[in-house]
């Protein structure tokens, strides 16, 4: 047997040893290809057809359906407000009270003259039966004491209009004047407001594309028949939560405003709690349905400089972002106006770690599953 020198015999080692690790190297090479290529499992779906319901928002302001604005018949001065803002008032109730001194004052000569008139014409009287005087006397004495009376009666109102009173049923509104105020019939401003609110309108503006669009897309030949066949709508409260009672649109305008552009809208809500007052803003829901439109899930969307995104998968297993143009937004999901179309396959969730060009192996989930998601971007 051939015997290696000693320094032969550890080059020789180390040589063994280095061609261990290559082929160790090697073969966990082999074992990590597939991870290798950075390739991202994802969740995919196709695009559907679908109909359903969404709704158009509009700001919207709330009133009364009758609102009676309270004012002064005659000039004075308040000396008593008898009632706070928020109250509940009935027809014929007292609200203000106003300084009467001098109007009093006023009926107490007027009611003099009045006694003075008749005495004249008391006196007279028994002239002319006497052919004393001529009765043309009697007769001036007769107006003079018709026009005492209507002066009194003038002065005796005008003390009953210092008694101010609420014109209907209602609740009282904001009190624009208190006690010691100077107040006039020609005050832009009035005192207060009765609003009667069993029933409350909700008012609203669409422009006129909008409103084309209720017409087309309402049931009817006549404007009225398009408003009479108008399913019910939802009031949207100020704090975001849904008002319980349904509307109904109850008058349109019909005329576009030259100013605005825009054509008004008022709705009807029973208001059983008083929930809403004379006042109060909120959002009205129009229901809007769409029939056989193309629909993705709000979780396969993304948005990138006001423009919507969904990522679709190229021959290459690319992510790849498609823009498409959103017709409306409805519950969880997305009416795709242009960009894609039904059965084109999208990425269904976690868009939002994904980018452009990344490798996927795509693993196809039901629809109805990425649909029930929650949008990354909105």
């Amino acid at each position: 047997m051939h015997i290696l020198p000693k320094h032969n015999l550890s080059l020789f080692t180390v040589t063994l040893f280095f061609l261990s690790i290559f082929s160790s190297c090697n073969q966990s090479g082999k074992e990590a290809g597939p991870q290798a290529s950075g390739a991202i499992n994802v969740p995919t779906i196709k695009a559907e057809i679908q109909s359903l319901v969404s709704h158009k928002e509009y700001p919207a302001t709330i009133e009364g359906t009758i609102n009676s604005d309270v004012r002064a018949k005659v000039s004075g001065y308040i000396t008593e407000v008898l009632v706070d803002e928020g109250a509940e008032v009935k027809k014929g109730q007292l609200l203000f009270k106003l300084e009467t001194q001098s109007l009093s004052q006023e009926a107490a000569a007027a009611k003099a003259q009045v006694e003075a008139a008749q005495l004249e014409v008391d006196k007279l009287k028994p002239l002319v039966s006497k052919d004393i005087i001529s009765p043309m006397q009697l007769e001036t004495a007769k107006a003079n004491l018709a026009t005492a009376k209507s002066n009194y009666n003038s002065v005796s109102a005008s003390i009953d209009y210092s008694n101010i009173k609420s014109p209907i049923d209602g609740i009282l509104g904001a009190i624009n004047f208190r006690k010691g105020s100077l107040i006039s019939p020609s005050d832009p401003m009035p005192i207060t407001t009765v609003s009667a609110i069993e029933n409350v309108y909700a008012s609203f503006s669409m422009n006129e594309s909008e409103y084309l669009d209720f017409l087309q897309g309402s049931d009817g030949k006549t404007q009225a028949e398009r408003i009479a066949n108008f399913p019910q709508v939802t009031l949207k409260l100020a704090n975001n939560s849904t008002y319980p009672q349904k509307g109904k649109i109850e008058t349109v305008s019909g005329q576009i405003n030259k100013s605005t552009g825009t054509t008004k809208f008022r709705v009807l809500f029973n208001n059983p709690n008083q929930l809403l007052t004379n006042g109060n803003t909120a959002t009205v829901l129009l229901p809007v349905k769409y029939d056989s439109v193309v629909v993705v899930p709000e979780a396969s969307t993304f948005e990138q400089q006001g423009q919507v995104f969904v990522f679709t998968i190229n021959a290459n297993m690319e992510a790849t972002p498609k823009k498409i143009d959103v017709q409306t937004r409805a519950n969880t999901l997305v009416v795709v106006k242009d960009g894609i179309k039904s059965g084109d396959e999208i990425i269904a969730k976690g868009v939002g770690k994904i980018r452009s060009g990344s490798k996927v192996n795509p693993e196809p989930i039901a629809f109805e599953k990425a649909s029930e998601l929650e949008p990354v971007f909105k």
